[in-house]
């Protein structure tokens, strides 16, 4: 009997339009993976708490409140200290491994990024399979 693999779900969190779009597009259709998007860190703050993600996508530089902010929010409340998130910026210091593993995160992504390959290096930060 085979089994059956349920897709992993992971939250996009970033103020660009188009860059939730590419990156959603690229993780459902390459991946197979269930993604949702939030515009700010605020409104992607109520959705992990909502309903929690196996994974964030998470851009660092956003208005009223940034991706570090959101990041302090996340590792505070027990409910969600431990879904891995891979940053996304376009900071190249912000992505150096000494910075990455202060702030407990996954890995990070600098934009611009390559988009028929953003699935297969956000699942090996993640240690996921690919299907």
């Amino acid at each position: 009997m085979a089994s059956i693999r349920i897709p992993k779900r992971v939250l996009v969190i970033d103020d660009e339009t188009h860059v939730r779009e590419i990156i959603q597009t690229c993780l459902e259709a390459f991946a197979g993976w269930r993604v949702s998007s939030a515009e700010s860190a605020k409104v992607g703050l109520v959705m992990v708490n909502a309903d929690p993600p196996d994974a964030i996508v998470l851009d660092v530089t956003m208005p009223e409140m940034s991706g570090l902010d959101f990041l302090q929010a996340l590792r505070t409340n027990p409910e969600t200290q431990s879904i891995p998130v891979v940053l996304l910026t376009a900071r190249a210091d912000l992505i150096e491994p000494d910075r990455l593993r202060r702030l407990a995160v996954s890995g990070g992504i600098t934009k611009p990024f390559d988009a028929t390959t953003l699935h297969q290096q956000i699942a090996q930060m993640l240690g996921w399979e690919l299907l």
